[in-house]
């Protein structure tokens, strides 16, 4: 984590806000940046905000999550292009690569490749004004998003008429998007519905967790207010996920899922809740035996979706990666048979051609 410290020279005079103070300094930063990524401030050992006042002899010690550039530059980042038009641009995403500018990767995203791409001018950062306004600022043409780790299709927009008309089309839930992605454990049945609110976890602000959304029904007597409370009444968003096994590898399983809804980490969430993490997922998973150096088995292999302009509807598809391929050899040759431990026994299906 960046880090700044500086002692007040003895020989300062009066009082003087840190972030002015700090904006003054030949090595300082302005008070944009300093807002926008501040962790923690200590002045003389003790915490402290960048309103608060120092005096000659302080010692200011700051800690942010990382510095923010002036500006969101193009990249020559090579792009695997599924389908461009005058409207739109249908990437298939690498793993790794993250979609849109923010803290802790200010470059090398998608929005960088896409700047290039485009032949457009870097773009001014935002680090002022509402939260919605800094990222549209952020992740411009960006109307969806793939985690990280995750790869696939991802539908961009080349100009702003283009941008609210898809950005509607998401919000209306006129698109269908569909993943692959091989899991630990078994799902009881071979065709199913995760319907569950999903909440952050209040242990881990990075996590999310579903919560049943019907808990209420299940309380039983005798427990208390406090305990009715924590369990029953979630605020969260509704979530739903279709999932159909593909295929079974003893407890592993190859599945294709479809989102009914678009929620941050959702069908990673909804697997851990099936009680079946998604493998080699970082957050909600644990490291395998069999494979510990999996990365996240995750894939967007199919979005459709009405481009502007046009009445019927598109199909965009990025094919299986290879560490998909990889791993399905491996779990074909270890584990024939094609049965879990909770007797679904089923007849492997061709991903490829579904």
């Amino acid at each position: 984590m960046p880090s700044f410290s500086q002692k007040v020279p003895d020989d300062f005079t009066g009082t003087e806000r840190i972030d002015k103070y700090i904006a003054s300094l030949p090595n300082g930063f302005n008070r944009s940046k300093l807002k926008s990524g501040i962790q923690e401030i200590l002045v003389n050992g003790n915490k402290s905000k960048l309103s608060g006042k120092i005096r000659a002899g302080d010692q200011i010690e700051i800690q942010w999550e990382d510095n923010i550039p002036d500006n969101i530059e193009p990249e020559n980042i090579p792009l695997r292009i599924i389908f461009e038009n005058d409207d739109v641009c249908v990437v298939n995403k690498e793993q790794g690569m993250v979609t849109h500018p923010a803290a802790g990767n200010w470059s090398g995203t998608l929005v960088n490749a896409l700047l290039f791409h485009f032949g457009m001018a870097a773009i001014k950062q935002a680090n002022e004004g509402s939260e919605q306004e800094i990222q549209e600022r952020r992740r411009p043409g960006i109307v969806h998003r793939l985690d990280k780790d995750t790869s696939g299709v991802i539908i961009t927009a080349k100009h702003r008429a283009a941008e609210e008309y898809l950005s509607q089309e998401f919000k209306n839930r006129n698109v269908q998007k569909e993943y692959a992605l091989i899991v630990r454990g078994c799902p009881p049945k071979r065709d199913g519905v995760i319907d569950t609110l999903i909440v952050r976890d209040g242990a881990d602000r990075k996590r999310f967790k579903a919560v049943d959304e019907n808990a209420a029904k299940n309380l039983r007597f005798g427990e208390d207010v406090e305990r009715f409370e924590r369990r029953n009444l979630p605020q969260g968003k509704r979530a739903v996920t279709l999932y159909h096994v593909v295929a079974i590898y003893s407890n592993y399983t190859l599945i294709r899922a479809r989102l009914l809804t678009g929620r941050t980490h959702q069908i990673r969430v909804h697997m851990k809740y099936l009680g079946c993490p998604v493998l080699g997922d970082p957050i909600y998973s644990k490291k395998d035996s069999l494979f510990p150096d999996a990365q996240m088995m995750l894939h967007s292999r199919l979005l459709k979706i009405r481009l502007p302009g046009e009445e019927n509807f598109a199909i965009f598809k990025a094919a299986i990666p290879e560490r998909f391929k990889k791993m399905i050899a491996i779990l074909r040759e270890k584990f024939p048979r094609e049965y879990c431990s909770r007797g679904i026994k089923i007849k492997e299906e061709n991903l490829e051609k579904s």
